[in-house]
């Protein structure tokens, strides 16, 4: 497991499982995961997601494609990552 804080101090973590997954299911990314929980830490832009509690992380120029897009889930003031994918457009 990798973990990281987001620009409001709170801890986020990539579990193993959501890794393999990210691994398996988008496999143009191709980034260590510290590159993913880097995004998280530091990203240039960031926007609510399409749910309650979820929110987008994105950073250009650290993938195949011009942007990296994680996706981070937050229950009970912690995060957790649970998808993240190349983007050629923002968002």
């Amino acid at each position: 497991m990798w973990e990281t804080t987001d620009p409001d101090g709170r801890k986020v973590e990539l579990p193993i499982d959501n890794w393999l997954h990210i691994l398996e299911i988008h496999t143009e990314l191709r980034v260590e995961a510290e590159a993913i929980v880097d995004v998280v830490r530091d990203p240039e832009h960031a926007i609510g997601g399409r749910t309650a509690g979820e929110r987008w992380y994105y950073r250009g120029g650290a993938g195949p494609s011009w942007w990296i897009k994680v996706v981070v889930h937050y229950e009970h003031g912690h995060g957790r990552i649970v998808t993240a994918f190349p983007r050629r457009a923002f968002p």
